[in-house]
This record gives structure tokens, sequence and C-alpha cells, in this order.
């Protein structure tokens, strides 16, 4: 079954060539292209996507409020679809909010093709997008703009002692494999703690997990 994507950039030229690229990829196809938020909102509920490419500076109604509504209880498709941000910089002074809205991850505009490709099949897969450079940075950036909220003492409780250890480590940016090397597990074992971590958490994917850890205290800022 093909991954169904929708693009929602504000430039021409940049919907034509994510659309000829992904186009031209098997299993991708682009079912729709939306100028600004508004009509993104409206393709989204209409076209039933699996991705959402969002640019988070669009007129009209930005990415981020566009992302809200796309996940929000009265969204009207059959599914959720998974939102990947677009920005220009690495860290953008309104991914976090984009994050905490629901967004799978966030990729640069200036990214190699074969990454803009990789990161669609990423996030239709259930997996969230964020590097560990990126991750560094986003706990910083939420560090300086964000207070912590000193919250989710409830659900670490319930976290076991190697679950907290698998949280604490992902909120650094590693990956599954990074994750057993690091704690000499099985890579297919990291993903059961993974997913009951995520399950106990509340959390959606890795990226709300790295905003529940900063929240929860088990994150810190790069020094």
């Amino acid at each position: 079954m093909s991954i169904s994507v929708l693009i929602a950039d504000d430039q021409a030229m940049v919907r034509a060539g994510f659309a000829a690229l992904l186009d031209a990829q098997d299993g991708i196809r682009v079912v729709g292209q939306a100028a600004d938020g508004q009509e993104a909102v409206g393709l989204a509920a209409r076209l039933d996507p699996d991705v959402i490419l969002m640019d988070v500076r669009m007129p009209q109604l930005d990415g981020i409020a566009a992302t809200r509504r796309i996940l929000g209880p009265a969204y009207p498709a059959a599914h959720v679809p998974r939102i990947l941000m677009l920005t220009t910089f690495d860290i953008d002074d309104y991914v976090y909010d984009a994050l905490q809205a629901g967004a799978s991850g966030f990729l640069l505009k200036d990214a190699l093709p074969e990454e803009l490709v990789q990161a669609v099949r990423v996030v239709a897969a259930g997996d969230a997008l964020l590097s560990p450079r990126v991750t560094r940075r986003l706990i910083s950036q939420f560090a300086t703009q964000k207070p912590r909220a000193s919250r989710g003492g409830a659900q670490l409780a319930e976290l076991t002692d190697r679950e907290r250890e698998v949280l604490v480590l992902l909120a650094k940016g590693m990956s599954n494999t990074e994750i057993a090397s690091e704690l000499f597990i099985a890579e297919q074992t990291v993903k059961t703690h993974v997913g009951k971590m995520l399950g106990k958490i509340g959390a959606r994917d890795r990226v709300q997990a790295v905003i529940f850890a900063y929240d929860a205290g088990l994150a810190e800022p790069a020094s």
C-alpha cells in the first residue's frame, strides 16, 4: 500500500519540487498541494492523507495552527495523518509549539532529497523524526522559552527502571540501535521497552516523549 502525502507550503516552487521528488518514489504518491494552512486543513479532511508536509510559516493560517486543527478532536477524516513540519532553520522559534500540537517531527527545507524521502517513510511508519543534534537544541529551546512544568510524577512511577533508562536515552536523541548498544540489550528489546514506555506516559511518539522527559525533569539543556 502506498503512502499518500499532502504538501502544504506557500512557495509554489517548493511544492512542485517536493511533489516531483516524492511522486518518483516507489510506494509514495502526492495526493494534493496547499498554498496556506487554511487550504491544508480543508484538503487534509477531504483527501485523508497518511502524511502531511507542513510549512511552519504560511499566510491565512500558519502551519502550527493548521496542525492543531488537523490533529484536534473535531478532525473529520477517517484517520489522523502524521504531520512533518518544514522549517528554514534547524530550530525555529515555533517548532516547540508545533511539536506540542502533535507534529511527528520536522525537517529542514534544504535537506537532501533522500532525507526527505526517508523522513516521509519514517513518520508514515509511526515513528517520530528527531535527530540527536536537533533534540539537544530542542531541549535548550524548551528551557529558554517554556518554564519546566514539573509534571509526570504519576506516569514516571509506572515505569520500570529499564523503561526509565530508555526514556532518558531517547530524550538525548538516541536511536533504538544506539540505545541497544548503550544498554547492551537487543534492538527488538529496546522497541518493546519504547512501546510500553510511550503507553505508560501517554505519549503518541518519540517527540512527545522528549517533551514529557523535559517536563518531568529527566532531560536537561545542553551545556
